[in-house]
C-alpha cells in the first residue's frame, strides 16, 4: 500500500478486505492524514465507491468525488483533509473479489489516468496473492495448533482412561471430556445391552436419568436407535427435537457411537441449548474420543470378566480345599493307628507302606493348605491378626518343627539372634508360616551335611522408604544348590520351580509366592541373593511393634 501511494504520487490510500459472512469491507490498512480515523472501520459491499467496486468487480476512476452520487463525505475537521479524486480497483483471487485498493488525491492535482489504473491493478493482483497466502498460512497454523492441542488433550484422556480398569469410571471420564470439549449442558454415556442402553454416567439432567447409573433407556429411543442403525446422529432445531430430547428445551442433540470391532457397544449422548452448536471440528473430536474410549471400556469389561472368572476359580479351589481336609484327616489318623500297632503287629514291609502313605498325606496337606491360601489371597479374603510378636519364640518353634527333616539330611541349623531384639508387629501364625516355608526350602535343597543359618538384626529400614522406620531384618542362609541367574526373576511366581529343584526335592511351586504376599501384607519386603552352586540367602523385613512408654 505504501509503495502504491508513493509510486502513484498520492496523498492517501487504503486497503479494504471483504468479510464474507457480514458482506462488509473492513479497512485493514490506511495511509494518510486520517488513517487513525478509518482503520478498522466497516462499510457495506455495494455502498460507497469502494463498495460499488467490490460488488461490480470492476475498477473505478472518479476525479471529482463531489459529483459522484456515491460520495457523501465532508472534509476532516481536525486535519482539513479533503478528498478530491479517487482510483479504486478490486483485488481478484480465483474469480472472486477478496478486497479493494484505493488511492486518493494526486499530489500534483492531476487526474487519475488509465495508466494509473493499470499500475494499481498490478499492485492489487500482487496484494491479493499475498493476502491469500497469509490467510492460508494462518489457517494452516491455526489448524496445526488445534491438532497439537487436541493430541495433547487425547494424551491426557488416554492417561486418565488407562489408569482405571473400572468400566463405570472409564465411561465417567469419557463423558466428562466429551461435555468439556463440546460445551454441552447435559449428556450421558451408556452400554448397549439386550434390554436397552444402560446409563453408566450422566450429567446435567435433573429428571429420572440423574437418579441412575443403572437407568436403562429403550433401544427404540430416537438417538439410540439411529446410532445403532447408521452411526452418528445429530439434530438441531425446534420441531425435529420434539419428543426426542431428554433435556427440556434442548436445541441441539448429538449421539456418537462407541464401537468395538465394528459393533456398536455404547453411546455418548450430548445436548445443548444452542442450535447448530456441534460443528464439524467438535464432531470429529468426539468421534476420535469415542474410539479411544472404546479401547479403555473394552479393557475394563474384559478385566471385569477376568476378575469374575478368577473369583469363581478361587471360590472353587477354596471349596475343594476345605472338602479335602476331612478325608485327609481320616486317612492320616487311621495310618497313624495302624503304624502304632493299634490293630495288631506291623511288619517291616507294612511299616514302609504306612510311611509312604503318611508322607504323601503330609505332601497333600501342604498342597491343600497352599491352594487355600492362594485362593484367599486372590479373592482378598486372607485376614491377618496383628499383635506384638517375640520373633525368637517363632524361630524356635519353626526349628523344632523342621528339625526332623534337617536330621534326615544331616543338616545343621544355627540361630543367630541377639538377646535384646524388640517385638515385631505382625500375625504370629503367618510369621511362623513365612519362616517355615523359607526353612524347609533351605533344608530341601542343600546336599547332605549342609548348614542353614537363621539370623536377625534390628535395623533402620533402608529397603523401603515408605515403610516403617525401624524393622527386624531376618535372613535364612543355606549352602545349597543356588538359583541360576535366568531363573531368579521368576522365583516368586506361582507354580514356578527350577529344573534343579524338581530333580532335588518335591514341592508345589506355591510356597515362595505365598511367602511374598504374607511378608508384604505385614508391611515388610522380601528379596534374595543367590549364586548357582554356592547357596541362597532369603531376606525379609517386618516392622517393629511400637513400645508404649511407661
Amino acid at each position: 500500500m505504501s509503495s502504491a501511494v508513493e509510486i502513484l504520487n498520492c496523498e492517501a490510500g487504503s486497503l479494504l478486505l471483504v468479510d464474507e459472512e457480514a458482506q462488509e469491507l473492513v479497512f485493514e490498512v490506511v495511509i494518510g492524514p486520517v488513517a487513525e480515523q478509518f482503520l478498522g472501520e466497516r462499510q457495506k459491499v455495494g455502498v460507497g465507491l469502494a463498495g460499488k467496486v467490490a460488488e461490480s468487480m470492476e475498477p473505478l476512476i472518479v476525479n471529482n468525488v463531489e459529483q459522484s452520487p456515491d460520495w457523501d463525505s465532508e472534509p476532516d475537521q481536525e486535519t482539513g483533509f479533503l478528498t478530491r479524486g479517487m482510483l479504486v480497483v478490486p483485488m481478484h483471487y480465483k474469480g472472486k473479489v477478496i478486497g479493494v485498493l484505493e488511492v486518493i488525491n494526486k499530489r500534483n492535482r492531476t487526474p487519475f489516468t488509465a495508466e494509473d489504473q493499470e499500475l494499481l491493478s498490478a499492485f492489487a493482483g500482487q496484494a491479493a496473492v499475498a493476502v491469500e497466502n497469509v490467510r492460508l498460512y494462518m489457517q494452516t497454523d491455526q489448524e496445526l495448533a488445534r491438532r497439537v492441542e487436541e493430541l495433547s488433550v487425547m494424551q491426557r484422556i488416554d492417561r486418565e482412561l488407562n489408569t482405571s480398569l473400572d468400566t463405570t469410571k472409564a465411561m465417567g471420564i469419557t463423558l466428562e471430556w466429551a461435555m468439556r470439549q463440546s460445551d454441552s449442558v447435559a449428556g450421558l454415556v451408556g452400554v448397549i445391552e439386550e434390554d436397552g442402553l444402560r446409563v453408566m454416567s450422566s450429567e446435567g439432567y435433573d429428571n429420572e436419568i440423574a437418579q441412575y447409573p443403572a437407568k436403562v433407556l429403550p433401544l427404540d429411543l430416537a438417538p439410540v436407535a439411529a446410532v445403532i442403525d447408521s452411526g452418528l446422529y445429530y439434530l438441531s432445531g425446534g420441531a425435529d427435537l420434539l419428543g426426542k430430547s431428554l433435556l427440556l428445551d434442548a436445541a441441539s442433540q448429538l449421539a456418537i457411537p462407541i464401537r468395538r470391532e465394528g459393533e456398536v457397544i455404547g453411546v455418548i449422548l450430548l445436548e445443548c441449548m444452542e442450535a447448530e452448536r456441534y460443528d464439524e471440528g467438535t464432531i470429529d473430536f468426539l468421534t476420535r474420543l469415542s474410539d479411544h474410549a472404546s479401547i479403555a471400556i473394552s479393557n475394563a469389561q474384559l478385566y471385569s470378566e477376568v476378575q469374575r472368572a478368577n473369583l469363581a476359580k478361587s471360590e472353587f479351589v477354596s471349596f475343594v480345599s476345605h472338602e479335602l481336609k476331612t478325608p485327609m484327616t481320616s486317612i492320616r489318623g487311621y495310618a497313624d493307628l495302624l503304624a502304632a500297632g493299634s490293630v495288631g503287629p506291623v511288619n517291616v514291609a507294612q511299616n514302609e507302606f504306612l510311611s509312604t502313605i503318611r508322607f504323601n498325606i503330609q505332601r497333600m496337606a501342604t498342597l491343600v493348605s497352599d491352594l487355600a491360601d492362594i485362593s484367599r489371597i486372590e479373592a482378598g479374603r486372607l485376614h491377618l491378626e496383628f499383635a506384638p510378636v517375640v520373633m525368637r519364640e517363632v524361630v524356635d518353634e519353626v526349628v523344632r518343627s523342621t528339625q526332623a527333616l534337617a536330621d534326615e539330611k544331616d543338616h545343621t541349623i544355627e540361630i543367630d539372634f541377639p538377646a535384646d531384639l524388640p517385638q515385631v508387629w505382625g500375625d504370629r501364625n503367618r510369621l511362623a508360616q513365612i519362616l517355615t516355608n523359607l526353612a524347609r526350602n533351605a533344608i530341601k535343597y542343600p546336599l547332605e551335611g549342609g548348614r542353614i543359618t537363621i539370623r536377625s538384626r534390628q535395623q533402620d529400614n533402608q529397603w523401603d522408604p515408605d515403610g516403617a522406620p525401624q524393622v527386624l531384618h531376618l535372613e535364612v542362609i543355606d549352602s545349597g544348590i543356588g538359583i541360576k541367574e535366568e531363573d531368579q526373576a521368576k522365583i516368586f511366581q506361582q507354580y514356578f520351580r527350577t529344573e534343579e529343584g524338581k530333580d532335588t526335592a518335591s514341592g508345589t511351586g506355591l510356597g515362595l509366592n505365598i511367602t511374598r504376599y504374607l511378608v508384604e501384607m505385614q508391611g515388610g519386603k522380601i528379596w534374595f541373593e543367590s549364586e548357582f552352586g554356592k547357596g541362597t540367602t532369603f531376606q525379609f523385613t517386618i516392622p517393629l511393634a511400637e513400645v508404649e512408654e511407661a
